[in-house]
C-alpha cells in the first residue's frame, strides 16, 4: 500500500486496530513462536554522556484547549468538524498536562529520563498568530519549563508542532509567504521569554507532514487537498526555518538550534536501475524536502522534469533565506518504504505523480497496529544516510509504535511487543554509533498515550497508559524496562530461546 492509499484508508485501520482490547495471553503465543528462533545477543553499552529521553506536543497531550487566553488553532477547527478524526475525537481535554504536567514530569524523573522533548503551543503566546503577547500562555511555559529543570532533565523545546493559530489560516496559512514573517515573530517572543531556560531548540516537527497531510491530502488540519497549495505551503515553511533560525541564533548565539525531520529507510523494490532512481526521488521528497533546503540552499531533485519553482512562489534570494545551518539534525523514524518507479511517464504538471515513483509499506516485519512494519534495521539505514550525507549531530526525536494493550486488574499493563520494538530499534541505533554517526539523545514516542491527531484516542503510543475518562496514568512494562535502560546505559543481552 502506498503513502497515498496508506492515508486514505487509515480509518478502517484504526476501526481494525481499535476492537480488541488485547491481554497478555493473547499476544505471548504469537511472541514465544517469533522467541523460539531467536538467537542469543549480547549485552550494548551506550556512550556515557548519552541522553534518554521522551516526547510530547501540546495539542496531543495539553487539553486547556480555551483557558487562559489561548486562541483557536488548526486543530481546534479541525477537530470540531464531524468527520476529520476517527471518533469524533478533539483535543479540548486530551491528557489535560497543562494542570498535570508537575505528575508526567515526576513520571519521567521516576525513568531515569535526561531529555524531554515537548512543544509550545504558538497561539497561548500569540493567540491570533500576531499582535498581542498573552502573559499567561508565557508564565505556563516558564513554570513548565522550570518543573523540567528542576527534575533534571534537558528541555527540549520544538517551536511548532502542527498547531498553527486559526486567524493566520483564514489568512492563507502556510501556503501564504506572509506567514514566515509572523513565526519569526513568534519565535523572537518565545526566545527572549524563555531562552533564559532553555538552550536546545527544534524549530518544526515533520515539515513534510504538516505541509503534505494538511494542504496535499488533507488528512489533517487544515483539511486542504490541492497539491499546488502543498507546494506553496513547504517553501514558506522553508523561508520560515531559516528566518527563526536567524532570529534565535540573534537572541541567544549560543542556542543549539535544528529541527525534527520524518525519516523512512527506502528500498527499492527491485535492483534495477529505474527503481533505484525511483528510491532516490522519494528520499529527496519525502525525508530531505526541508533538509537539504536548510544546509545546502537548493531543493533537492524530487521531480522527474526539475523543481517547480514557479508553482512554489519561489522569488530572488530565496536560496539564501531558506539557509539554516543546523546545529544538529533530529530524525523522527517509524517505518520504511518500499518504492518503485511508475510505469507511466510522469506528466509535466507539478502533482504527486510527477515525481514519478510509487511506494509500499514493507511487509518483512510485522505490523503494529496502526499498520506501520516493524523493521528496526530502517533505524541503521537512515541514520547512516543522514549522518554521512550531513556530518552533523543527531538526535532521535521521535520513534515508537501503538499497541493497545490495557492495565489488567491489578493495574499492570505487560506490552512485551512494545519493549521488543525499542529493545531492537535501539540495538540498531547502538550499532549506528559504533560505525560512527554522532548521535547525542533519543526521544521515545510518546510518554503518554494521547491524542494521534486523525486517529483521536484510537491510537496508543505511551509508555504511560491514560485512562482518558479519569485521566489516571499507569506505567506499562515498557516504561519500566525503559527507566532501567537510562539507568544502566545498557541494553541488556538477550539468551537464545528453544
Amino acid at each position: 500500500m502506498n503513502r497515498r492509499s496508506f492515508l486514505a484508508q487509515t480509518s478502517a485501520w484504526a476501526a481494525a486496530a481499535a476492537l480488541p482490547r488485547l491481554s497478555v495471553a493473547s499476544v505471548l503465543p504469537s511472541l514465544d513462536a517469533t522467541a523460539e528462533q531467536t538467537p542469543a545477543v549480547g549485552e550494548v553499552k551506550f556512550p556515557k554522556d548519552f541522553l534518554w529521553g521522551t516526547a510530547t506536543a501540546a495539542y496531543q497531550v495539553e487539553g486547556a484547549w480555551n483557558v487562559d487566553g489561548r486562541g483557536e488553532t488548526v486543530w481546534d477547527r479541525f477537530s470540531h468538524s464531524f468527520g476529520n478524526v476517527k471518533g469524533a475525537y478533539t483535543g479540548d481535554a486530551a491528557c489535560d498536562d497543562y494542570h498535570r504536567y508537575p505528575e508526567d514530569i515526576a513520571l519521567m524523573k521516576q525513568m531515569n529520563m535526561r531529555s524531554y522533548r515537548y512543544s509550545i503551543a504558538w497561539s497561548r503566546i500569540q493567540p491570533t498568530g500576531e499582535g498581542a503577547i498573552n502573559q499567561k500562555g508565557i508564565d505556563y511555559y516558564k513554570r513548565l519549563t522550570d518543573t523540567v529543570l528542576k527534575a533534571g532533565l534537558r528541555p527540549l523545546v520544538t517551536l511548532y508542532h502542527w498547531d498553527l493559530p486559526q486567524p493566520l489560516e483564514d489568512k492563507g496559512g502556510w501556503p501564504n509567504r506572509d506567514t514566515a514573517a509572523r513565526f519569526a515573530d513568534y519565535a523572537e517572543i518565545a526566545v527572549k521569554a524563555l531562552g533564559d531556560r532553555i538552550q536546545t531548540w527544534a524549530i518544526f516537527n515533520e515539515p513534510w507532514v504538516f505541509t503534505y497531510l494538511g494542504y496535499g491530502s488533507g488528512v489533517h488540519a487544515p483539511g486542504k487537498q490541492d497539491f499546488d497549495l502543498f507546494l506553496k505551503a513547504s517553501h514558506t515553511v522553508n523561508l520560515a526555518q531559516g528566518d527563526a533560525f536567524r532570529t534565535i541564533k540573534a537572541i541567544a548565539p549560543k542556542s543549539k538550534v535544528g529541527s525534527a525531520f520524518s525519516m523512512s529507510s527506502t528500498t527499492p523494490a527491485t535492483s534495477s536501475p529505474e527503481h533505484a532512481a525511483a528510491a532516490k526521488r522519494f528520499d529527496a521528497f519525502n525525508n530531505v524536502w526541508f533538509l537539504e533546503t536548510a544546509l545546502r540552499g537548493r531543493y533537492p531533485e524530487a521531480f522527474v522534469h526539475g523543481v517547480p519553482l514557479e508553482t512554489m512562489g519561489f522569488q530572488n534570494g530565496d536560496d539564501k533565506r531558506m539557509t539554516a545551518p543546523l546545529d544538529y539534525i533530529g530524525v523522527n523514524y517509524y517505518f520504511r518504504q518500499i518504492v518503485a518507479n511508475l510505469k507511466t511517464p510522469a506528466p509535466t504538471k507539478p502533482s504527486y505523480d510527477a515525481m514519478g515513483f510509487d511506494h509500499f509499506n514493507g511487509k518483512e516485519g510485522p505490523l503494529t497496529e496502526i499498520g506501520w512494519e516493524v523493521y528496526p534495521r530502517g533505524m541503521y539505514e537512515i541514520v547512516q544516510r543522514v549522518s554521512q550525507d550531513y556530518k552533523l549531530p543527531i538526535e532521535i526525536t521521535e520513534n515508537g509504535c501503538s499497541y493497545g494493550d490495557y492495565p489488567d486488574a491489578s493495574g499492570r499493563v505487560a506490552d512485551v511487543r512494545r519493549i521488543h520494538y525499542y529493545r531492537e530499534h535501539l540495538r540498531e541505533l547502538a550499532r549506528a554509533i559504533h560505525d560512527g554517526a554522532d548521535f547525542r539523545a533519543y526521544h521515545s514516542w510518546s510518554i503518554l498515550d494521547n491524542f494521534e491527531w486523525s486517529e483521536g484516542y484510537t491510537q496508543r503510543f505511551g509508555m504511560v497508559f491514560v485512562d482518558f475518562p479519569t485521566q489516571r496514568r499507569f506505567m506499562k512494562d515498557s516504561a519500566k524496562w525503559y527507566s532501567r535502560v537510562a539507568a544502566t546505559n545498557t541494553i541488556e543481552a538477550t539468551p537464545a530461546t528453544t
